[in-house]
């Protein structure tokens, strides 16, 4: 078994849900080197998530992004953790439903997603900046 491991840093986003997937594969050629095994991809950060989802019809990342609006408000009155701004503490409540981890399996070199799915950097901050990601790939080759 073969274990791959790198950091990337992502281009800054606005806040809303990213394709990031050919971003990923971009900057971790190693992928291609596994026959059959795993990615984990893991963000290191609190106000940012991932998930995997629609990769064609850019209005369902328009729907996500309304719909976490509606779901975690911001100003709300019993938030505390205001310091940062109004979209500090739903960005935090919103990292917490999307995650910071995701497992894709390796087939041939290649992510074994499905025809329509790809992998979404979720951004929750109005200015995020530049993400972090822990990728590991490990597998047979």
């Amino acid at each position: 078994m073969e274990i791959y491991q790198t950091e990337i840093r992502l281009r800054p986003r606005s806040r809303g849900f990213h394709l990031i997937t050919d971003e990923i594969m971009d900057q971790f050629s190693e992928i291609e080197d596994i026959e059959i095994g795993f990615l984990q991809i893991f963000i290191k950060h609190t106000s940012a998530g991932l998930a995997i989802n629609e990769n064609a019809d850019p209005t369902v990342r328009e729907d996500f992004e309304s719909h976490f609006n509606v779901m975690v408000p911001e100003d709300q009155p019993y938030y505390k953790h205001t310091m940062e701004g109004s979209d500090d503490m739903p960005a935090h409540i919103k990292a917490s439903l999307t995650g910071t981890s995701l497992q894709i399996p390796i087939t041939k070199g290649r992510l074994n997603l499905g025809t329509w799915q790809g992998i979404y950097l979720c951004e929750h901050r109005d200015r995020g900046g530049s993400r972090k990601l822990v990728l590991t790939a490990y597998g047979e080759i």
